[in-house]
């Protein structure tokens, strides 16, 4: 990884590489003159190879400019969500024992440094500047000085030439803590050593390489998931891709403005993205439309389904070779839409422990309905006596999975088995074609009157393509199923309708579900749930606050 960057750094040297949407632009160059004042910083401020720095802040050029330094000099990088409140900051930055902390002004005035014992000194992600520093620490001195330092270091300038990064790290060193989000409320620290991201990278330049080298991409999700991580900025650097920090949250009609200027060449995203663009901008607009009906003829409905086809690809910016989904299920109804004019998507599974693929495949060979093969440099099965019909626990094996949890060996022990194999907690079955199907959350399933499994995420699945559902959970009280609806109350006021008209609607909905589904799994009340559900940073709904 790190031979690689500095690679990417001295082939593309003048290409601009990172942007701030509709802000600053910086070259490779740039990058690269920002990541040695960096290494000089650490260095005279006495970090040493392996100490944690921490990131926390949204997307943008210098987050991703403060990884490259922290990575390429040698030092654990500890990415942290924007999202968590001030004590789960707290918590992460001493659990992890960092020592820098690089973080944005918005969250620094809700944090305590004080609390945060480990840390010599805080820099501010805007400009790298002093936020806080111990009164034993040198911090100030150093950042004061560093122009003057940088220049005595390169008083001829920066050249591609004087690029030197640390000597290649073993593959099973740690490069990262990365403490998920999870919908459980228990945040674990996954230790990622070099080999993680060096077979991850290696699978994506087998899977996209020729046709994205070199393209713009827009990046949607956090950099401090490991989705967003790899796939949005990673990957991209080491190509010579033009990458687009959004900076700001990704609604429907940002997100649709920035795809027609940036024309991005993949589309990476979690469903729920996808969902609130496709249904709001696309599907109801083509599903009304004569050219839908007309999709169902021999002959005439091929041309029609290019012509749809390119009208939605405009829409993305018009340059589109692939959307790659991941980090939740899709939902059925949106799936099936978009494969039935050709639509460029696939789906990906994966996990923070593998950092995080595990099965892909590209949209021309993908399976509907299914997650992909297993990549390359990993292996999966399934814990049943029937993998391809009888739902078991997914298990993955190779390069990819992490070192373990830290400083928590029991959860590391019940995670990882003697034999190497990380249990997912998901359930799935795998066809004869090794295509992956998922069915739920091993700790969601629920079970039936007769002992019968229950996936609720199926039901939900349903649910969800109904009139005027936004977002829905399915929960087990008292040995019945209810449903929590969220109701799109954006389509509601459009339509004029009441609550009472909502809830009629909900009533109506519950019974012709019930008429689709196996008595065992039918819903017997449903609940209005009137804001939307509390969710995690790759937009999963924190279930464990409903139940």
């Amino acid at each position: 990884m790190i031979k690689e960057l500095q690679q990417s750094i001295v082939t593309y040297w003048t290409q601009p590489v990172l942007t701030d949407y509709k802000a600053e632009t910086y070259t490779y160059a740039d990058v690269a003159q920002l990541i040695t004042k960096l290494h000089i910083l650490f260095k005279e401020t006495g970090i040493q190879r392996g100490d944690r720095i921490a990131l926390c802040g949204s997307n943008s050029s210098r987050w991703g400019i403060a990884f490259l330094a922290t990575v390429s000099y040698g030092a654990v990088v500890v990415p942290i969500l924007p999202d968590f409140l001030p004590e789960q900051i707290h918590h992460i930055v001493s659990h992890s024992e960092t020592r820098l902390l690089f973080v944005t002004d918005h969250i620094l005035k809700h944090l305590e440094p004080k609390q945060m014992t480990t840390l010599t000194g805080i820099l501010r992600l805007t400009d790298y500047s002093v936020a806080y520093a111990t009164s034993e620490s040198n911090l100030s001195h150093v950042v004061e000085h560093l122009d003057d330092s940088w220049q005595k270091a390169y008083p001829q300038g920066l050249t591609p030439e004087k690029i030197q990064f640390q000597p290649e790290a073993s593959p099973n060193d740690m490069m990262m803590i990365n403490y998920t989000s999870g919908t459980t409320g228990f945040s674990k620290g996954v230790m990622l050593p070099y080999r993680s991201f060096d077979s991850n990278y290696e699978f994506a330049v087998k899977a996209l390489g020729k046709k994205t080298v070199g393209c713009n991409i827009l990046s949607i999700l956090p950099m401090a998931h490991m989705y967003g991580l790899m796939f949005e900025f990673l990957y991209e650097f080491l190509s010579g891709c033009h990458t687009y920090f959004l900076t700001q949250l990704p609604t429907p009609q940002i997100v649709n403005e920035a795809f027609l200027t940036i024309k991005p060449r993949v589309v990476v995203a979690v469903p729920l993205i996808i969902e609130k663009i496709v249904r709001k901008k696309i599907m109801k607009r083509v599903m009304a439309s004569k050219a839908f009906k007309l999709m169902q003829w021999p002959i005439v409905g091929y041309f029609v389904k290019r012509m749809v086809r390119a009208e939605v690809l405009k829409g993305f910016g018009g340059n589109m070779y692939e959307c790659i989904v991941g980090g939740a299920a899709l939902n059925q109804e949106v799936e099936n839409f978009l494969h039935s004019f050709g639509f460029p998507i696939t789906i990906g599974y994966g996990a923070t422990e593998c950092a995080p693929i595990i099965t892909f495949s590209d949209w021309k060979s993908f399976a509907p309905g299914s997650c992909g093969r297993v990549v390359l440099n990993m292996e999966i099965k399934i814990d049943s006596s029937n993998p391809q019909t009888t739902p078991g626990e997914i298990l993955a094996r190779g390069k990819n999975v992490m070192l373990g949890y830290y400083k928590n060996p029991e959860v590391t022990a019940e995670t990882l088995d003697a034999d190497g194999w990380y249990h997912t907690g998901d359930l799935g079955i795998i066809d004869a074609k090794g295509n992956l199907f998922i069915k739920g959350r091993k700790k969601n399933m629920l079970l039936g009157p007769n002992g019968q499994n229950i996936y609720p995420e199926e039901i939900e699945d349903k649910l969800n393509s109904m009139l005027m559902v936004s977002e829905s959970i399915v929960v087990q009280r008292n040995n019945r199923l209810e449903a929590l609806i969220h109701p799109d109350y954006e389509e509601a006021r459009e339509l004029h309708l009441t609550d009472e008209n909502i809830s009629n609607i909900m009533q109506l909905n519950q019974n012709d579900l019930n008429v689709v589904l196996p008595a065992y799994e039918h819903i017997q009340a449903f609940h209005i749930q009137k804001e939307e559900f509390e969710k995690t940073p790759k937009r999963s709904i924190k279930r464990y606050l409903y139940k």
